[in-house]
């Protein structure tokens, strides 16, 4: 069966083909009125508009190109999803790629999507090489980066600084009595974000005269079985530890299954802690600390920036959109039993 041609959409529409392109598009001088009808006159002849034309004429599309690490938890989902509700009505649509925390993947999935001409980019993190930002510097479009406020933003930056969220569960942790630390992580070198907590989380052991007494590092991706046999090693060699930081929730929960394979008490032994909040968190068999990121509402925001940015406005808009983690997970009633234990001692 043929497909509907614009022309015909304008006839039934009573509009002319200008008129029905640029209510199609939602332009601003196109009255509700005529936008409804056309509308309402495309949807009843099944009519799907030619993007590419489009982007050959106006140089943009309604694409907005979305480039994120991972899939493999529901955290970068509820981003996407954040993204998603943000950009909801406004006539853009949100197309993803996945790096695999790959620079150079992720630099070639970028050189991609700006091929599509998409209305503006959100990418995740600051740490990009300079022929990465180079590209994204010269878009000439609105570049969002999530996630992270740890480094220098090309254009508008929404997240939260990770290693601030480190200090600050180093902190709760040590004012819960905690003073023998041990570190599980993995991917390093590629989890950029994971690494900045490490830092932040020593930085604050320091300031108390402390340091981690043991820490098991893989440079395999972190998941759950990964977090229970780095655990099950660590407390092989240093039995003593009270508490043990990991790089996310997935490696903590693995290490809540070792401790409770190994017959150690959690938290009363050994106080766990992860990050991201996931929802998995509440459901295992022992408390376990975390602190909950907010990441659907940073990419509801990163999805609010895009909109205005598109729209236009001038630079009064702000640039930098600040989240700050929740800490949960630490019983109060543990701390005071800890605290207590180590002024008598």
């Amino acid at each position: 069966m043929r497909k509907p041609t614009l022309e015909e959409v304008a006839t039934e529409a009573g509009v002319s083909k200008m008129t029905a392109s640029r209510a199609l598009r939602g332009a601003a001088d196109v009255s509700t009125e005529t936008r409804d009808r056309v509308v309402e006159a495309a949807t009843r002849m099944n009519y799907v508009g030619n993007r590419l034309a489009l982007s050959l004429s106006s140089r943009r599309t309604n694409l907005v190109a979305v480039v994120v690490p991972s899939m493999s938890n529901i955290v970068f989902p509820e981003v996407l999803a954040g993204i998603s509700a943000g950009l909801d009505g406004s006539g853009m649509q949100a197309v993803f790629g996945i790096s695999d925390y790959d620079m150079a993947k992720e630099r070639e999935i970028i050189r991609d999507m700006l091929s599509w001409q998409p209305c503006a980019i959100i990418v995740t993190g600051l740490d990009q090489p300079e022929e990465t930002v180079d590209l994204l510097r010269h878009a000439d479009i609105p570049v969002i980066q999530l996630m992270d406020l740890d480094g220098a933003p090309i254009d508008f930056n929404v997240g939260l600084s990770h290693g601030a969220a480190g200090e600050d569960m180093a902190e709760a942790l040590v004012a819960a009595g905690r003073r023998r630390f041990g570190y599980v992580g993995s991917a390093l070198a590629r989890d950029l974000r994971a690494g900045k907590r490490k830092a932040g989380f020593e930085r604050a052991l320091r300031a108390h005269g402390l340091g981690f007494a043991e820490q098991r590092i893989d440079d395999a991706f972190s998941s759950i079985a990964l977090g229970k046999q780095l655990t099950t090693a660590m407390l092989a060699a240093v039995p003593d530890i009270d508490c043990i930081y990991y790089s996310n929730d997935d490696m903590a929960s693995g290490g809540l299954f070792a401790c409770m394979e190994l017959g150690v008490v959690v938290p009363r032994q050994i106080l766990i802690a992860g990050f991201n909040g996931l929802d998995l968190v509440n459901s295992l068999p022992a408390p376990v600390a975390t602190s909950r990121s907010p990441r659907r509402a940073i990419g509801q925001v990163a999805a609010q920036l895009v909109r205005q940015a598109v729209a236009g406005g001038g630079d009064a808009r702000e640039k930098t959109i600040v989240f700050k983690p929740t800490i949960i997970g630490i019983d109060p009633s543990d701390t005071a039993a800890r605290t207590e234990q180590i002024q008598s001692s």
